[in-house]
């Protein structure tokens, strides 16, 4: 159904260019929009009219017309019996049926990328529906999940769809209120740069146009309409992963997630094992701090020394005794790779216990 706003607005344009006014009520009689004064409405008149079974009637002075959807009447305009007003009202009629049919095909547009996201479609209604929906099977789309408190004062959905349109292609939907799905089309040739891209104009947009701080994802480049709830979870994944092992990331990408993508599928009872197998005897709860913060700047700067002290701003012996004291701790040398290695899984791998315990609360 239309708004009453939209309903006003079709009616006063023509009001603007024509001078002539009209009504349009609903089944029951009650006026929704009005462009002039001088037509009073009765309940019972339109109710007759309707039951009547005629498109169009006049009587009492007055021209009724019926406005249809899929064959029911929806609403009905009332004007004066003139044949110049019978025209105009005719005009008004076609048009707020064009606005009916272009506001039911964007509802079911919406209804069914919300389905196929979910997974909720069998193959042949995908394909029986977004024929007749005239979405394009075989396109080359990139689903992005966009993440953060979203309502309908700040505006964010209306927003995206006014960037990402779907006359292009694109298609923008929410699954609830935390998070906007974007199915972005891209050209066959299109790269990681450019959907990175994409999602920087998003946290960009949000964070200037919308004052909010979100954080983005995205999952592999598809191929077909069928394997867009594919990229769909992947790109739920990334954001879940990212949270956990790259906080810091306002855009993390399927493809980018490196062991974190590993540890995030492993079932809590084996990371708890192998969690006491190096952190046995209360190691990890004595690592404070400072300790936790070379590390990770050491491993950043690929067991560099030299970077590691100069980016800590501490002398290069100072920086040794610290890593000295972590191999006592712990039995790893984090300047022998294979030890350096098997720290970084084990943090991850922490903060992946944390997170799930954090969630079972």
């Amino acid at each position: 159904m239309l708004t009453t706003q939209v309903i006003q607005a079709c009616i006063e344009d023509l009001r603007n260019v024509t001078k002539i006014g009209m009504v349009v009520v609903d089944l029951e009689g009650y006026v929704i929009a009005k462009t002039t004064q001088d037509i009073v409405v009765e309940a019972s008149k339109i109710k007759f009219f309707i039951s009547s079974g005629a498109d169009s009637q006049s009587a009492f002075g007055l021209q009724y017309m019926k406005v249809s959807e899929d064959g029911d009447t929806v609403y009905v305009i009332v004007s004066r019996d003139r044949q110049e007003d019978e025209m105009i009202a005719k005009i008004a009629a076609h048009h707020l049926q064009d606005l009916l049919h272009a506001y039911k095909e964007r509802f079911d547009k919406n209804n069914f990328f919300q389905n196929l996201i979910l997974d909720n479609l069998l193959l042949v209604d995908i394909y029986n529906r977004a024929k007749k929906l005239r979405i394009e099977n075989e396109v080359h789309r990139v689903v992005y999940v966009i993440e953060a408190k979203f309502d309908k004062d700040n505006g964010a959905l209306e927003m995206l769809k006014s960037l990402f349109f779907s006359q292009s292609g694109d298609y923008v939907t929410a699954v609830d209120e935390q998070s906007i799905i974007l199915i972005k089309r891209f050209e066959e040739n299109a790269s990681h740069k450019d959907f990175s891209a994409i999602a920087d104009t998003i946290v960009g947009m949000m964070n200037t146009e919308a004052m909010l701080k979100v954080n983005v994802a995205y999952g592999g480049m598809i191929k077909e309409l069928k394997d867009v709830s594919k990229s769909y979870k992947e790109a739920k994944m990334a954001l879940d992963v990212g949270k956990i092992f790259y906080a810091d990331k306002e855009v993390i990408a399927y493809n980018s997630l490196g062991i974190g993508r590993l540890i995030y599928q492993l079932p809590i009872n084996l990371c708890k094992m192998f969690i006491d197998e190096i952190f046995g005897n209360g190691i990890l709860e004595a690592l404070d701090e400072e300790t936790l913060i070379t590390v990770n700047m050491f491993l950043e700067n690929n067991l560099n020394v030299s970077e590691t002290a100069r980016q800590l701003f501490v002398h290069r012996n100072t920086l040794l005794y610290r890593l000295e004291k972590l191999q006592r701790a712990t039995g790893l040398d984090i300047r022998i790779f294979e030890d350096a290695l098997t720290l970084k899984i084990a943090l991850m791998v922490v903060s992946y216990r944390n997170y799930l315990e954090l969630q079972s609360f």
